[in-house]
């Protein structure tokens, strides 16, 4: 089999890539944090670095931000984003990292130069702290885990 040059394939272009995780606590609120460096709410989670799977990156960001050691479990959705709100697209990977318990919301011990605090937020609190993107992005992976099935969106929005 005649593989491509490394050359041919180091000029392909490369996608930005994130990876984040849905927890939901006993009320069914998603846990999002809220980041020293931005000014808007996100879900836990970051960059997927070079080298890495969304996977690995989801559970590396969970460790670092949160202070918790989780094996999250299905991919929920993966979002295909438009240049906009950075200068390149990318692609973003949400995965159910369940309901948490009391012990382990006790065990939050966020990382202080990334994430100024955290909170449970039901839909409507969610979309308040959210940009647009992300309110679609968080409410599709809640229907997602909620209907036990995988998404793929476009800017947030599912394609059929």
């Amino acid at each position: 089999m005649k593989h491509e040059h490394p050359e041919a394939i180091a000029a392909l272009p490369g996608k930005r890539m994130g990876a984040g995780v849905l927890f939901v606590d006993e009320r069914d609120r998603a846990l999002l944090v809220e980041p020293t460096y931005k000014d808007y709410w996100e879900l836990p989670g970051g960059v997927v670095e070079r080298g890495e799977s969304p996977y690995a990156a989801a559970v590396r960001e969970v460790r670092e931000e949160l202070g918790l050691t989780v094996s999250p479990g299905r991919l929920l959705v993966a979002d295909w984003v438009p240049p906009g709100m950075y200068p390149t697209d990318g692609v973003m990977f949400v995965y159910d990292g369940g309901t948490l318990t009391a012990e382990q919301t006790s065990a939050i011990c966020l990382q202080a130069e990334e994430l100024r605090s955290w909170a449970w937020c039901d839909e409507v609190e969610a979309a308040d702290r959210l940009p647009a993107l992300l309110a679609r992005r968080v409410m599709a992976a809640h229907r997602a885990r909620g209907e036990n099935v995988t998404l793929y969106l476009e800017d947030g929005r599912a394609i059929a």
